[in-house]
């Protein structure tokens, strides 16, 4: 059988009322078309470090329409896939419009290693929760959301798998830096391969739009942690491509389908793209050496390039924050936003929606013991006790991965205070909930601000989609967040003069541990919140079940209390 002239894909992106994006690597370079309602869309593919993709504009549609698409490469059909590859049959892809006035659903979830689905993989593992909702989506069983929103890890370029190990193996000697961790972007495409091409995750991925922002192992472990952080790396031999690989492919690979049509028009990248494609331009455009100019840039020069964007669906806003590499890294002047970055973030916070989610990779409610400690790692590592202590405090810093909002005070109490502006309507019309959705820490959990008037804030945790932590390490989470850890943690960040947050919060439910997908509708009577978790049966590793772990419903009613 001849090899699928599509090598990933098709993954449907930005979708709005009246357009869609498509996007695909092909094995060459080739022109591919979308069929649907009795219409078509090409686009050619454009070439980066020897792989083909292609971002297909489909425009032109009727709002709240739901139309079956098939993919067609060089003239040969690819998707559907004549032939599947594990055998089974899925429903057909669909492109469906927003439909105004239809209130969201949307799911999300962070932190997915891309290891095989089998018995091995599943213990080690456990059950791709992602894979689970796949299933129970085309068996009928769970609803298709409006958006499926990833909050960082979407791969792991240092902490590889044996089969990304095998490929590494097969073009280097594994033994010299990096090792085993990603050195080019041959490695990360091929590490989106892996994530990406299963049978069943792959059919979600072509009927269901995505939303994507890196967190720090998409590149690596504590990115941008610190300015020492970021000089060890500096001094390998190994980081400078490393950089550039990973912020080149995530570009190709993530952001890309971010955006929606007016802002792709506006990425300089793109624009070649376009422009190549208007005039004619003979053969494929390969965009090798602009995409690594532009990821050198964007490292060197953080404020010349924008991660973060947002969204409105109708009278509900989110808002998509980079905490990653929009960072400030200098001692006397860190922030985890930069000053660009934060007057962007400030601009988006208005009044007069619904609802007002905010997605950001790191959580900016931390369990309060943990967020306590981290303040106070970063007060000492700065110097508070000294030249030794600030030492052991970058080191702690690093081990135990203690750089989230609560580690870089300045940011989080300039962000806090717009928070508590936009709820309590200093900002226009304050919305019902305020709610912060993120991952990385590797547990879920439900927190809540202590107020008594405007609207709620809140902060819903989804992670891990896949890669739970090792039962040791959730003994550690847990003491280090919450009990005692709570009182010991004040008052170790009273003792360096850490300021007081502009509001005190605590859990409402959690933490969980099982490897989950959250799903939020946006209910007539408030916010529903669920997690989701797969569960073999029978010994039938290749279809888990889809199980609830946890529900909560926020009430529009802001007198009445949260219920599980």
């Amino acid at each position: 059988m001849a090899a699928s002239p599509l090598l990933l894909g098709p993954m449907l992106r930005h979708v709005d009322e009246t357009s869609a994006s498509i996007w695909v690597e092909t094995r060459e370079a080739a022109t591919v078309v979308v069929r649907a309602g009795g219409r078509s869309w090409s686009a050619r593919t454009f070439a980066a470090h020897g792989h083909h993709y292609a971002l297909v504009e489909v425009d032109g549609l009727e709002p709240a329409s739901e139309l079956p698409y098939a993919l067609e490469i060089d003239g040969v059909p690819a998707w559907p896939e004549p032939d599947p590859r594990d055998g089974a049959e899925y429903p057909a892809p669909v492109i469906a419009t927003r439909t105004p006035g239809r209130r969201l659903r949307l799911a999300y979830g962070s932190c997915r290693t891309s290891v095989p689905h089998d018995s091995h993989g599943n213990r080690t593992h456990g059950v791709d929760a992602m894979r689970a909702f796949a299933l129970a989506m085309a068996a009928g069983a769970e609803e298709r959301p409006d958006l499926l929103l990833f909050l960082g890890d979407q791969v792991y370029a240092d902490l590889t798998s044996k089969q990304m190990q095998d490929f590494i193996r097969s073009r280097r000697d594994i033994r010299e830096p990096p090792g085993k961790e990603l050195k080019d972007f041959e490695e990360y495409a091929h590490l989106y391969q892996l994530a990406w091409s299963d049978g069943a995750n792959r059919w979600l991925l072509s009927t269901v739009p995505t939303a994507m922002i890196f967190d720090d192992h998409d590149v690596r472990d504590d990115w941008n942690a610190s300015r020492d952080w970021k000089r060890k790396m500096e001094a390998t031999s190994w980081w400078h491509g490393r950089i550039i690989a990973g912020l080149g492919s995530y570009w190709v690979y993530q952001h890309l389908g971010n955006l929606s049509p007016r802002e792709r028009a506006d990425d300089e990248l793109w624009q070649r793209v376009v422009a190549h494609d208007r005039e004619g331009g003979e053969g494929e455009l390969d965009l090798t050496e602009a995409l690594d100019a532009f990821a050198e840039r964007s490292d060197r020069e953080p404020t010349s390039v924008r991660w973060s964007y947002a969204r409105d669906f109708d009278d509900v806003r989110l808002i998509v924050v980079d905490s990653r590499a929009a960072r400030q890294l200098e001692p006397d002047d860190r922030a985890l936003l930069d000053r660009v970055e934060l007057d962007w973030f400030d601009a988006q916070l208005q009044g007069g929606f619904r609802q007002v989610l905010i997605a950001t990779s790191l959580p900016f409610l931390l369990p309060m013991g943990l967020h306590h400690v981290e303040a106070w790692d970063e007060a000492i590592s700065q110097g508070a006790w000294g030249r030794t202590a600030a030492r052991i405090g970058e080191r702690l810093r690093q081990a135990v991965d203690l750089e989230h909002w609560a580690a870089w005070q300045h940011t989080f109490q300039a962000v806090a205070r717009m928070i508590a502006e936009l709820a309590d309507g200093a900002r226009g019309p304050a919305p019902q909930n305020v709610l912060f959705l993120s991952g990385d820490v590797h547990y879920s959990y439900l927190a809540e601000v202590e107020r008594d008037r405007g609207g709620r804030i809140l902060q819903a945790v989804c992670s891990p989609v896949r890669n739970p932590l090792p039962r040791f390490l959730r003994w550690f989470a847990v003491v280090m967040s919450y009990g005692v850890a709570t009182p010991v943690g004040a008052a170790a960040a009273r003792s360096v003069k850490v300021p007081d947050a502009p509001f005190e919060w605590h859990t409402v439910k959690g933490p969980w541990f099982d490897n989950n997908l959250a799903l939020l509708h946006d209910a007539p009577d408030g916010l529903r919140l669920t997690w989701h978790t797969g569960v073999v049966e029978h010994g039938d590793e290749l279809h888990p079940k889809l199980e609830r772990v946890a529900a909560i419903t926020v009430p529009a009613d802001r007198d009445v209390e949260l219920s599980a």
